[in-house]
C-alpha cells in the first residue's frame, strides 16, 4: 500500500466515524424536536428536546436483561445489526453540496436493501426473544415490510428509469447523479403530476419505515404491551431506539436527495467554505420540514391502523398510486 493510498484509507475511516457520530447526534436531536412538536400540536407541554439523549444514556447504564427462553447471540446481535445498517446508509447519501463518502461504491439499489435490514433485525430479535407478544409483533413487522417494499421500489425504479432516458450514459441509480438531475427538470405537465404521486408514495412509506403512528402496529403498546420490543431493555433497547432515530434522518435525507436536492449558495454567488456552510444549513432546514410532514404531522393526525388495514393501504392503494406515477411519467416521455 502506497503512502497516498494509506492516507486516503485513513481519511475514509475518519470520515466514516465523523458521519456516524454526527448521524447519531442529529438523529437524537431531530427525535427530540419531533416529540416536542407533536406535543405542541396536541396541546401538551411535552418533553424537552434533549429528552432522547437522556433516555439513551439512561438505557445504556441500565441492566441488559436477556430472557431465559431467548437465543442470546441472536437477541443481542439484532439491535447491533439494525444500528450498523442504518448508519451505513448515511455513507451513500450526499449532504447539500458535499458528496457522499461512498458515493462511488454503492447506489440507490444498495440503499433499498440496507433499509430492509433494520426491519429484519427487529423481526429476528422479536422471534429470538421467546415471547409470545414479541412473536406477534415480529409477524406484524414482516407483513408491514412486505407491504411497503413494493411502493418504495416502484418509486426508485420510476426515477431511475426516467433518468436513464435523459442521460443514458450515467449511473442512474447513483444518489449523487439523481441529486444532480432532479426529476422536476426532466418532465412535462403529466410527468410533473406523476412525480408528485411518487413523492407522496415515498412520504407515506416513511412513517411505516420508522414504525410511527399510524403504522406502529408491530409495537402497539395498548395491544401487545410493547410487542416486538417487549423483552428488550438496557443497552439493546437503546441501540434499537438509536437506530430508529438515525433512520428518521436517513428517510428524510433520501426524500431530499431524490426530490429536493437544491442548494441556494450559488443564487447569492457565494462559494468556498461559506457557500458549503450555507448549503448545509439549508439542507438541515429542509430536513426539519420533511421530518415534520412525513413523520410528525402524520402520527399526530391519524390514529393507529389495524394490520390488515395497513397492508391493504400499501399493497393495493399506495402501490397503485406509485404505478400511476410511473405510468404518467412514461406517457409524458412518449408524447
Amino acid at each position: 500500500m502506497t503512502g497516498s493510498t494509506f492516507l486516503v484509507f485513513i481519511l475514509k475511516i475518519m470520515g466514516a466515524l465523523l458521519i456516524a457520530i454526527l448521524g447519531v447526534i442529529i438523529g437524537l436531536f431531530y427525535k427530540g424536536v419531533d416529540r416536542k412538536l407533536a406535543a405542541m400540536m396536541q396541546s401538551r407541554v411535552g418533553p424537552p428536546i434533549r429528552q432522547p439523549f437522556l433516555d439513551f444514556f439512561k438505557l445504556m447504564i441500565k441492566e441488559n436483561i436477556v430472557p431465559a427462553n431467548a437465543v442470546p447471540w441472536v437477541f443481542n446481535g439484532a439491535p447491533v445489526m439494525a444500528l450498523v445498517s442504518t448508519i451505513t446508509i448515511l455513507y451513500y447519501i450526499p449532504i447539500a453540496s458535499i458528496p457522499a463518502l461512498l458515493g462511488n461504491s454503492g447506489d440507490l439499489i444498495l440503499v433499498t436493501y440496507l433499509l430492509a435490514i433494520p426491519a429484519i433485525g427487529l423481526v429476528v430479535g422479536g422471534f429470538s426473544s421467546g415471547s409470545t407478544y414479541a412473536s406477534i409483533g415480529a409477524q406484524r413487522e414482516m407483513v408491514m415490510m412486505m407491504s411497503y417494499e413494493l411502493p418504495l421500489v416502484t418509486t426508485v425504479i420510476a426515477l431511475g428509469w426516467r433518468l436513464s432516458l435523459a442521460f443514458p450514459g450515467l449511473n442512474v441509480f447513483s444518489l449523487e447523479v439523481l441529486a444532480a438531475h432532479p426529476i422536476w427538470g426532466m418532465v412535462g405537465p403529466l410527468g410533473f403530476i406523476g412525480a408528485l404521486l411518487l413523492l407522496f408514495t415515498l412520504a407515506i412509506v416513511t412513517p411505516a419505515e420508522l414504525s410511527v403512528v399510524p403504522f406502529d402496529i408491530p409495537e402497539a403498546e395498548t395491544e401487545l404491551a410493547g410487542g416486538i420490543l417487549v423483552e428488550y431493555s438496557g443497552r439493546n433497547l437503546a441501540l434499537f431506539e438509536l437506530a430508529n432515530a438515525v433512520k428518521m434522518i436517513v428517510m428524510a435525507s433520501l426524500t431530499i436527495a431524490l426530490f429536493f436536492p437544491y442548494n441556494i449558495a450559488h443564487l447569492f454567488s457565494i462559494g468556498g467554505i461559506l457557500g458549503t456552510l450555507i448549503d448545509v444549513l439549508f439542507f438541515f432546514i429542509k430536513l426539519f420540514v420533511v421530518i415534520f410532514l412525513e413523520a410528525t404531522f402524520i402520527r399526530v393526525s391519524v390514529a393507529r391502523l389495524k394490520i390488515d388495514q395497513a397492508s391493504v393501504a400499501y399493497l393495493i392503494y399506495l402501490s397503485v398510486l406509485g404505478l400511476m406515477g410511473l405510468l404518467l411519467i412514461a406517457i409524458d416521455y412518449i408524447f
